[in-house]
């Protein structure tokens, strides 16, 4: 009788343990809110109106043992109150919080792992306060917001994405490139990219892009996205001109500098330019070596390629370089191009 009381005191014990525990993980779960991930190709840099000097983040020290950074959010801070962006060629993380009191990041410091994180600081607008993180390299997020605190583990790339490609569009900002009768290479290469990007989205492959609006990084900068990222393929989209107007047609380059066995950089060049020349229905060049001034293809350690989507300098391709269906031929091209590596080579 005495064990048959025993086994039943320790069978309800462990029911109500079990019992005890999922409703703590519900109600726990019912705290847990993840935010929505916003990339800089999503969303353009927010400006942050009537901006009072920057003040710097406090860090608490020796926390390493975790693998979140903590931000610790104002009283009733709420999924929608906060808008995060991942300025990538930056190496910049910003959390924008709907929020103006401006005592509160003087009074509450960020703790836990911050070592992807150089330094922080923090604006406060109308918008609300604006933190700030210089991270030390290019990477991805996820986040967590629970009992007004918001946790962030920063993951490398690959770590995210299963498929990544690099699509840099040449010039921008100043560097208008090759330009004839009111055409700027700088304006058709983000043309492309941003038609391209309508097609990528529809897939499961990570793009990144060096830019997306009318902007001009260095070459370093987007050097370093390809290679830091680890993308399975770098493609630069430019104009070509040539001395005699005559020349048109579509002319692939390719980094013969650096060799990867297997697929590599003469392979993408070719499949570039077979898909574009194909799409657009356009003579192809042929293929060409990377030269000395072009620095970002000749420094890039993945397969990496321009496609020149044909001559300025030539009246008549000048005038489909100008017209939208064109562009979004070419653009289709190179989505066919990055669909026939993934199927065929990767």
């Amino acid at each position: 009788m005495e064990s048959s009381l025993i086994k039943k005191a320790a069978i309800g014990s462990v029911i109500y343990s079990i019992a005890a525990t999922g409703i703590i993980l519900y109600l726990s779960a019912g705290k847990v809110v993840t935010i929505s991930d916003v990339a800089q190709d999503e969303v353009q840099k927010t400006e942050v109106s009537e901006v009072s000097d920057q003040h710097l983040l406090t860090f608490a020290l020796g926390e390493s043992n975790t693998s979140y950074l903590r931000i610790p959010l104002p009283e009733g801070c709420k999924a929608e109150d906060i808008v995060i962006e991942n300025h990538y060629m930056d190496q910049e993380l910003c959390v924008l919080v709907a929020n103006n009191d401006e005592e509160f990041y003087k009074e509450n410091v960020i703790s836990g792992n911050r070592d992807m994180v150089e330094q922080g600081n923090y604006e406060v607008s109308e918008e609300g306060i604006k933190l700030n993180f210089q991270l030390s390299g290019i990477f991805e997020y996820r986040t967590i917001l629970e009992n007004n605190d918001l946790y962030i583990s920063f993951l490398s790339p690959k770590e995210m994405y299963d498929r990544i490609i690099v699509i840099d569009p040449a010039c921008g900002g100043s560097n208008t490139g090759y330009e004839a009768d009111g055409l700027l290479e700088k304006s058709i290469n983000l043309q492309i990219a941003k038609m391209l990007k309508e097609k990528l989205d529809k897939t499961d492959i990570k793009a990144y892009y060096t830019r997306i609006d009318d902007v001009n990084p260095e070459e370093e900068d987007r050097v370093r996205l390809a290679n830091e990222t680890k993308a399975d393929m770098y493609i630069r989209i430019q104009v070509n001109s040539h001395e005699d107007t005559s020349v048109y047609g579509l002319l692939a380059v390719y980094n013969g500098s650096y060799f990867i066995p297997g697929f590599g950089s003469v392979e993408l060049a070719d499949v570039l330019e077979r898909e574009v020349a194909t799409s657009v229905k356009g003579r192809a060049l042929g293929l060409s070596e990377a030269q000395a001034q072009d620095y970002a293809l000749r420094n890039i350690t993945i397969p990496a390629a321009a496609i020149k989507v044909g001559c300025i300098t030539n009246e008549q391709e000048a005038g489909l370089l100008g017209r939208d269906e064109y562009c979004d031929r070419i653009a289709a091209g190179i989505y066919n191009a990055i669909m026939k590596v993934y199927e065929e080579e990767l």
